[in-house]
């Protein structure tokens, strides 16, 4: 009898390290997923109107502070490569970006990087521009974290300011819907996964007992993302309209 429950204990225990390692490596490509849609459609329709690579901006900067994060408290190497895969992912998204809106330049003067215009900040016309940024970006944060990595205050405040990016991961598209007043371009499928994705994420967070700061901010963008698809589809609904024609 003793033998048979420990035959189904040990059954138990394999079962829950394969769980364990499955949602692991969801976790590591999940991430990823909801701009498989995105990217597929801007493919199909040639045109990157719909979807705001500020999104891009934010997830970049939010990851990149997560690995310096992850140097200063060694936490689950789960999420550390979950990082390491969105930015890889984020920089896919901006070549496509720029591909399709290089292509479709008629006679416009290209911006850069190195115009120092403020007005065009995360609107350059070559990807090079946002890997140089990145870059330099990625240089300050690890001179800023080599002098200062011995203090647990500037560890922690990193890992707010990590989470805290990626907490407005919906609002750069908010925010683009309703420049266009339009939801056209955007996927919808990509704003469905951001929530399911993040109330995986909180549960992974609490679950493996990660950082509090990433399962206390886990909470906020599950809750906001929705908004970006009935806000942007009000005003879709207004620009499918028939207008007035003056005589």
């Amino acid at each position: 009898m003793d033998a048979e429950a420990v035959l189904q204990e040990e059954d138990m225990e394999d079962s829950w390290s394969l769980m364990s390692w499955m949602a692991s490596c969801l976790m590591v490509c999940g991430g990823a997923l909801p701009y498989v849609p995105q990217y597929q459609d801007i493919q199909r329709s040639s045109n990157s109107e719909g979807f705001s690579t500020r999104v891009c901006l934010v997830l970049l900067i939010a990851n990149i502070l997560r690995i310096f994060f992850w140097i200063g408290k060694q936490f689950e190497l789960t999420l550390l490569l979950q990082s390491v895969v969105m930015i890889l992912t984020m920089f896919a998204m901006l070549h496509l970006c720029c591909t399709v809106q290089n292509t479709n330049r008629v006679s416009t003067k290209p911006h850069r990087l190195s115009d120092l215009d403020f007005r065009y900040f995360w609107k350059w016309s070559a990807f090079e521009d946002y890997l140089l940024f990145c870059f330099g970006f990625t240089v300050l944060c690890a001179i800023i974290t080599l002098l200062l990595l011995d203090s647990v205050m500037f560890v922690e405040t990193l890992g707010s300011l990590a989470v805290m990016f990626e907490a407005m991961l919906g609002l750069p598209q908010l925010l683009q819907n309703f420049h266009n007043r339009s939801t056209k371009g955007m996927s919808v499928k990509m704003v469905l996964l951001w929530t399911a994705g993040d109330v995986f994420k909180t549960a992974y967070f609490v679950m493996n007992e990660s950082p509090s700061q990433f399962w206390v901010c886990g909470f906020h963008p599950a809750l906001h993302q929705p908004a970006v698809t009935p806000g942007a589809g009000l005003f879709f609904a207004e620009s499918e309209q028939p207008t007035a024609v003056q005589l």
